[in-house]
């Protein structure tokens, strides 16, 4: 492996090349809720690949963090809410974290508007009846996979064999087709809806001229209002 020819490739790749979106902070609305929203409307409407994807961070009772990419659920934004919709299993990684530490952070990073969109705050678990109608709501492949063995866990298998650890996913999935096909509308145990209720947002808009003058808006919740406060880039 030519680790120094991919270190040179990476240093010669540009980053927020441009030309991107344009933001005035001094134009935001006081709460991070319809920025968030017009951001994603634009997203949508540009064709930014994936914008509902996020980066979900979580750390567990010491501090140890962990991050994965999955999909937002759905949102509230109205009336000072900024709260923000993800399942998993509760017996996931993810899920026993939350459970020790229930505090998190989400990203979003759209290069080709070259923004960013950082929240954090507390993590809480919905009722079963909403982790149902998340389950239920979902295409009956993603619903196998629901069923297909334990999320996060080891798979089975001898000394590490691949080989081994195949054969047993395959294994699983069978059992969970003839799960979802016995009962379509079962539901694992441990599946779980969870929303994130941000006192925190970023905004980051970067500037691809030569000033690089990347913007970047920050909102704290104080009370029952939000504070906005402009960062250094």
């Amino acid at each position: 492996m030519d680790t120094e020819a991919l270190r040179e490739r990476l240093r010669g790749t540009p980053a927020l090349a441009g030309p991107l979106a344009a933001f005035d902070p001094r134009e935001a609305a006081p709460e991070p809720g319809p920025l968030f929203a017009d951001w994603l409307t634009a997203a949508l409407d540009d064709g930014v690949p994936e914008p509902h994807v996020m980066t979900l961070s979580t750390a567990d009772a010491a501090g140890r963090p962990s991050s994965r990419v999955l999909m937002l659920r759905g949102f509230e934004l109205d009336a000072g809410a900024f709260d923000f919709v993800f399942a998993s299993d509760a017996a996931s990684r993810k899920g026993h974290e939350l459970t020790a530490n229930p505090y998190a952070a989400l990203n979003w990073y759209w290069p080709q508007h070259g923004r960013q969109i950082r929240v954090g705050g507390t993590v809480v678990a919905l009722d079963r009846a909403a982790a149902r109608r998340d389950f239920l709501g979902r295409s009956e492949p993603a619903r196998i996979a629901g069923f297909t063995g334990l999320m996060s866990a080891e798979l089975p298998s001898a000394e590490g064999s691949v080989s081994d650890a195949y054969t047993a996913y395959e294994q699983g999935r069978a059992r969970a087709r003839e799960i979802v096909a016995a009962d379509p509308r079962a539901v694992p145990e441990g599946h779980t809806v969870y929303v994130l209720r941000a006192d925190e947002a970023e905004f980051f808009q970067g500037d691809a001229t030569a000033d690089r003058f990347h913007r970047r808006l920050r909102y704290v919740r104080e009370g029952d209002r939000w504070i906005r406060r402009m960062l250094w880039p």
